[in-house]
């Protein structure tokens, strides 16, 4: 039976429509990924980050923090993981990671063991947002569904790591901007903000803020007096710039809510911590009080924002590659 032609051209946008929803789902993420390729990855990752947890109370983390310092940079990629070679410029010499990201050989041995099981099927992006999880399902967090199935890229951008990620001495609205280019809401930015319950900073970090902020030759008003006093015997004036302070000085290694009853409390350790709360008139302020007065309401934006962040910029299909050794391309 011939249809009519006007048949034809109803079914032909229908049947685009179909093709370009195909072709966009290829392009999306899926929690079920390895699921015939590499059925265990997850459990196989979250044993050594669990065994890496025993010696380094840390490294939940360094590792989650791995994961957001890659997506911040064109997009959750693996790119930086990458070491200098004659083409590559490592996004491990930028200013916002050097001498300060670490857990790349916790990274190294969770890609070994992955490999033994799943030789060439895993990224290193994909290990990156799995170790993430565990670090904070271990660590007394919430667990999420995982969603997998990126690329590794082939370069990486020092420049745009030295331009895109966050810093603590930033003001609320460059870093509100930040999140926004890369399509994060301001309920993320606090959500994400909260991995601060656990791991440590760098006495650089936060030091102006005891002893001359913003040029004024005194204290951030906003921070708590008798916190400013532990925080300077910790790092005492002209001392070492590395040494290191609890981002949460109630629960130092665990992940909770308190990060965000500390900045009720005037206890935020980094700028860019307390500034969520002390801004005047910020659109924060409501939502650290919501999630300081219900721990549930917290762990279910971050695993959701967490997913968010893992969304950013994917390479999928054909693009990029699967990396073999997770500091450099194939």
């Amino acid at each position: 039976m011939v249809m009519p032609p006007s048949f034809s051209f109803a079914v032909l946008p229908i049947l685009l429509a179909v093709l370009l929803l195909q072709d966009e789902s290829n392009a999306q993420l899926s929690s079920t990924f390895y699921s015939t390729t590499c059925p265990n990855v997850s459990s196989i990752v979250t044993g050594v980050v669990q065994q890496a947890l025993q010696s380094d109370p840390r490294i939940g983390a360094s590792l989650i923090r791995l994961h957001f310092h890659d997506c911040f940079v064109n997009g959750c990629d693996a790119s930086i993981l990458l070491d200098n070679n004659g083409t590559i410029q490592s996004e491990k010499d930028a200013a916002p990671n050097t001498n300060s990201t670490r857990g790349f050989n916790v990274v190294d041995n969770i890609k070994t063991a992955v490999e033994n099981s799943c030789p060439g099927v895993v990224s290193c992006a994909d290990i990156l947002a799995i170790a993430a999880e565990a670090s904070v399902s271990l660590s007394g967090g919430p667990s999420w569904s995982v969603q997998l199935g990126r690329r590794d890229s082939k370069t990486a951008n020092q420049a745009g790591a030295n331009t895109s990620i966050p810093s603590p001495f930033e003001s609320l609205t460059s870093i509100t901007a930040k999140f926004s280019a890369v399509g994060l809401s301001t309920t993320d930015l606090v959500s994400l903000s909260g991995a601060h319950t656990f791991g440590r900073a760098q006495c650089r970090l936060f030091s102006n803020r005891l002893y001359n902020f913003n040029n004024t030759g005194n204290p951030d008003p906003t921070l708590n007096s008798t916190y400013l006093t532990t925080l300077r015997q910790i790092c005492p004036q002209g001392g070492s710039g590395t040494a290191l302070a609890n981002l949460d000085p109630t629960t130092p290694d665990a992940f909770d809510n308190n990060y965000y009853s500390n900045l009720q409390t005037n206890q935020g350790l980094l700028q860019s911590d307390q500034e969520l709360f002390s801004t005047p008139g910020a659109s924060t302020i409501s939502i650290v009080s919501s999630f300081a007065s219900n721990q549930s309401a917290f762990f279910q934006s971050f695993a959701q924002s967490m997913i968010n962040m893992g969304n950013i910029s994917p390479l999928t299909g054909t693009n990029g590659e699967i990396r073999l050794d997770c500091k450099k391309g194939n």
